[in-house]
């Protein structure tokens, strides 16, 4: 069978592309797939997302599915159920996120941003089809594991200048205690989990940041 595979960050740049397409025996699983691509992994841990999720090694595939190989990671207020994040080429504006989460039944709010350092700019690709429900998923376990009134978070695609923020995210809750603790589980997750990469452009200089394989949510 004839799978196609949308490519990412290194793995685009590396294939001169965005796509490429993959001849597998009917029956084939994930790990075939990845196999197939063993020369363009060029010792990198990759891994599959099959229909916008992380696949796991022997899960089988099918004519029509959406396969995507996933390099390494770089890493007013609404209802719990279905929590604000999104992915922007805009700038993130921080006093919007916080709007999003004001609740009256919240003593404490708290916010995290990550800035460009150290560098004139990092330029961010995202699969955003897939990186908005991994976050919308890490914010809403973050909601009920802290019992938060409510979070939200915002990553940005695109260049990046230095000292503008990258990602944000607010949460709000009854204490001081649970509200940092969700803000730092959320930003700690999209880092480990959502396929956002980063590439640093400095002195006629580019660099994609090396990571770790996504953590499957």
């Amino acid at each position: 069978m004839i799978v196609r595979v949308k490519l990412f960050a290194m793995l685009r740049e590396r294939a001169g592309r965005d796509e490429l397409e993959l001849e597998l025996p009917e029956g084939a699983c994930v790990a075939d797939a990845l196999a197939a691509v063993d020369d363009l992994a060029g010792g990198l841990s990759l891994v599959l997302a099959v229909n916008r999720e992380y696949a796991a090694p022997d899960a089988p595939l099918a004519p029509g599915d959406e396969l995507a190989l996933i390099p390494p990671v770089s890493g007013g207020a609404e209802a719990a159920a279905a929590p604000h994040v999104a992915v922007l080429e805009d700038p993130l504006s921080l006093d919007a996120l916080v709007a999003r989460v004001r609740d009256p039944r919240a003593g404490a709010v708290v916010t995290f941003q990550g800035v460009t350092r150290e560098v004139p700019r990092l330029e961010y690709e995202a699969y955003a089809e897939m990186a908005v429900p991994a976050m919308r998923e890490i914010v809403r376990a973050a909601i009920a594991r802290h019992g938060l009134c409510a979070a939200a978070a915002e990553h940005r695609v695109g260049t990046v200048p230095l000292s503008e923020p990258s990602v944000t995210v607010a949460v709000s809750a009854p204490h001081r205690g649970e509200a940092f603790a969700g803000a730092r589980e959320i930003i700690d997750a999209i880092k480990a989990s959502a396929p956002i990469w980063k590439r640093e452009t400095g002195d006629g200089e580019a660099r994609w940041v090396e990571g770790t394989p996504p953590r499957r949510i």
